[in-house]
């Protein structure tokens, strides 16, 4: 299968390191304008110069995803100098530095500040470039979730959850508003990943034992990279993926 993206321009949020970073490296090496966009500059600078030093073409801009402005302005950007956006990756989130609490003493500004995050920058961006998409009568958009949108949080973070779960119905609804022009819009449900700072931790915080059993609960027994979530995505993004909609592709070595 050769998967190729020479001629097509795609956003890449939240490229600054883990799921992102790969995703947008993965894009430039196969050809493709790639637009990076995070908040955090200097890894947003690293992860352009990865895509550079492979040959790829890239652009990174600081943005960020909940500013609804920001991100009207970028995609605007996008369009005057590529003239399209071909595949939209909403890859931002997280936990935003949060840990599990009890219900009872989660704040409304907590709450809010992860499904904004999480589901409403999906929205937003997506909003912004289907008008481009459908004038071109082809697009490929592809959000990224987490296994905790289709179970439960390991870090116990009832946002977080629910904000994933949140984006997944997200995806189906615009599968189905956008497909008449062409516009496939699919998700990736990562498993656990050890990808950036926060993962690490999480990671860190299992111990020898917490860290064999959630490995012995994988069906193929290791973790996973941020490779194969990207390879993922590159298939949603792909011609192969063409009939293709409204999906939900568990990357987790298996429940």
């Amino acid at each position: 299968m050769n998967i190729d993206f020479n001629g097509r321009t795609v956003i890449v949020t939240g490229a600054a390191h883990g799921f992102g970073r790969a995703i947008a490296l993965a894009f430039a090496r196969r050809g493709a304008s790639v637009w990076a966009s995070d908040v955090l500059a200097d890894e947003l600078i690293e992860t352009r110069q990865l895509c550079l030093d492979a040959g790829g073409r890239c652009e990174a801009r600081l943005m960020d995803v909940t500013r609804r402005e920001e991100v009207f302005e970028f995609v605007g950007d996008v369009i005057s100098t590529d003239g399209r956006v071909d595949v939209l990756v909403n890859d931002a989130g997280g936990v935003l530095g949060q840990v599990g609490q009890p219900l009872e003493q989660v704040t409304p500004q907590q709450w809010q500040s992860i499904f904004d995050v999480n589901v409403t920058s999906a929205f937003t961006c997506s909003q912004a470039v289907a008008p481009a998409m459908k004038a071109a009568r082809y697009g490929r958009i592809v959000n990224i979730s987490s296994g905790a949108g289709l179970g439960i949080s390991l870090t116990g973070i009832q946002a977080y959850a629910s904000a994933k779960a949140a984006q997944i119905g997200l995806t189906r609804q615009l599968a189905h508003e956008l497909g008449p022009w062409g516009i496939t819009v699919n998700n990736i449900a990562p498993g656990f990943v050890r990808s950036n700072p926060t993962t690490e931790r999480q990671w860190q915080s299992y111990g020898e034992d917490g860290q064999h059993a959630l490995v012995e609960r994988i069906a193929l027994k290791r973790l996973g990279s941020v490779d194969d979530i990207a390879h993922g995505v590159l298939f949603f993004a792909s011609e192969y993926a063409g009939w293709i909609s409204g999906q939900v592709l568990s990357v987790d070595g298996g429940k």
